[in-house]
């Protein structure tokens, strides 16, 4: 949780989405590396001679300060930290789905200092155009496991080794059982579990089931509201 210190300064943080504020400010959903995701005011933001207006993008590492006793901060100021990082075409899609899920899935004011580092090393690989699909898979894998979800992939169910060659079925919150145990989850082979455990994505058919396996476990803690990310990525695909 957040310190009594009610003022922060030079903190990094992440700028995840911002929205309108009243008449002249904008709200921004930050994640900062020592204190989580947070709320800030970003007051007068939407006059086009603030000072912090061109700042406040996505995929960017910036410098921020903030105060306040309440839930919504008080953003008191911005600086650039690090050289421009850049998203394009399919990667600043997949930047935008990040982003998305972190809004979802992330509680507000809750440290996730090794997250934060994660997610800067996936944002300059997005930048770099690297496997976008394995960068996706090992962020979501990663993201579930910080927020305390179990995602065991290298035993099943009864605490038993995973058998490579064995068709599993993986069901949310239990994990891998045998196909005559429930009906419910998605079959996945073994082998995949463990190239997953061991984060090689080598193989094709690794990359398939643990595509569709993240979708699957991300559906369920998401619950019904899609996200706004994957369709506009299916509708310019389409």
């Amino acid at each position: 949780m957040a310190t009594p210190n009610h003022r922060h300064e030079n903190q990094r943080v992440y700028i995840l989405h911002t929205y309108p504020f009243k008449e002249t400010s904008l709200i921004a959903e930050i994640f900062s590396e020592k204190f989580g995701r947070i709320p800030v005011v970003a007051k007068g933001a939407r006059r086009p001679r603030s000072s912090i207006r061109g700042m406040l993008q996505s995929f960017q590492v910036l410098l921020a300060n903030w105060s306040g006793k309440s839930e919504l901060k008080s953003l008191n100021g911005l600086e650039w930290c690090e050289k421009l990082t850049i998203l394009e075409g399919d990667a600043l899609m997949c930047g935008f789905y990040l982003n998305e899920l972190m809004i979802r899935l992330l509680p507000r004011d809750e440290p996730h200092t090794e997250l934060f580092h994660f997610y800067h090393e996936t944002i300059l690989a997005l930048s770099e155009g690297r496997e976008l699909t394995i960068t996706l898979r090992r962020f979501e894998l990663k993201l579930l496991q910080a927020l305390g979800y179990a995602v065991t992939l290298d035993q099943d169910e009864d605490s038993n080794p995973i058998i490579p060659d064995k068709i599993y079925r993986y069901e949310a919150e239990y994990g891998a059982c045998d196909l005559t145990k429930t009906d419910r989850g998605i079959k996945v082979l073994g082998k995949t579990l463990l190239d997953m455990a061991s984060d090689q994505y080598i193989d094709k058919e690794t990359q398939q089931q643990s595509k569709q396996l993240m979708r699957y476990l991300l559906g369920f803690y998401l619950g019904d509201k899609p996200l706004h990310s994957k369709q506009l990525f299916v509708d310019l695909q389409g």
